[in-house]
Formats: C-alpha cells, structure tokens, sequence
C-alpha cells in the first residue's frame, strides 16, 4: 500500500462506517401523512406519490401511496410489470378486481430516465394483460404482494382505490426520498 492509498483510506473509512449504519434508524411514517397524500391525489386518474425511500442491508426501500380511479369491468386491462423491484400493498380503501400474469401483451419499456423508472419502480415494462392468471377481489385493510417480474393491473375498479405500496429496491436503482 502506498502512501496516498494509506491517507485516502484514513479519511474515508470514517465515512464508510458511517454509510453502513445509516440505515440502522427506524423510519416512522404516520397514518396521518399516509392519509394526507391520499387525499391529494388527483380525482379521475393515476396518481402514484412516493412518501419516503430509506436504507436497509437489503437494498432501499420505498413507500408510497397510489390512488386509482374506477375502471368498467370488460376494459382492457394496462398493467406494469416491474424488473427488480417486488412490492407490498395496503389497500387503504376502495374496491377492484387484481389480476395477474407473467406475460404482457403490446410491451414498451418505460423511460430509463422518466421520472416513474428513477424515483418509483425501477426498469418496468408497461402493456396489456390477455392471459389472466390470478384474479383476486381487493378491498380496505387487504395486503398484496407482488414480486419482482409479475405483470399486475386491474380488471375493474368499483370504487376508486388507494393503498400504500412498499418498494423493495434491492439494487438501489430508485433515488433516495427522505
């Protein structure tokens, strides 16, 4: 070891430790600020809000709230299916018909760059779902959980829907959010 690498590894290592247990802090979001970014959600379409993206040993991990208005059953059914990323849902309320599938029809990948690939899901590809193969009715107080790879979208919503998604991003493709 020379001595350059000698002194950058003195005034880095500090730095390294203290990278390594940043993540050792619990992170508290309130149902308060869950409800309250519910509640701005735009009537009438999509909207998915990140809330807070932290640390862990296991890669980063976000948490959001996505509200989704009512879809007719009988509709196509627009899905994503996100590349490394799985996902946990608390639906907070509403009503819909989750369906799944490992293939998506009419594919396009979303924007390396975008804004949903860089500070929501990671690479994603978007299409239709043809070939169902899980359909399940969700409602207020349901978990879901998707895994990175599943195609996943709605058949129907009857009441509008909203519930706190948990990333996990255990490649650290996601920006950070605190």
């Amino acid at each position: 070891m020379n001595k350059m690498t000698g002194v950058l590894l003195i005034i880095l290592w500090p730095l390294a430790v203290l990278a390594a247990d940043d993540y050792k802090v619990a992170t508290v979001i309130s149902s308060e600020s869950l409800e309250a970014v519910a509640a701005r959600a735009p009537e009438g379409r999509v909207s998915d809000q990140p809330v807070v993206h932290v640390e862990s040993a296991e890669g980063r991990l976000g948490v959001g709230v996505v509200h989704r208005p009512v879809i007719a059953r009988g509709s196509a059914i627009q899905a994503i299916q996100h590349h490394n990323q799985s996902e946990v849902y608390r639906v907070m309320s509403g009503v819909g018909i989750l369906v799944t599938s490992t293939t998506l029809s009419e594919l396009t990948p979303l924007d390396p760059d975008g804004y949903v690939v860089t500070n929501l899901t990671g690479p994603s590809d978007i299409g239709l779902i043809t070939e169902i193969e899980n359909s399940q009715r969700v409602s207020a107080g349901d978990i879901v959980i998707i895994p990175a790879g599943v195609a996943h979208g709605f058949s129907e919503i009857s009441e509008p829907i909203t519930y706190m998604v948990v990333r996990v991003d255990p490649e650290r493709l996601v920006k950070l959010k605190e």
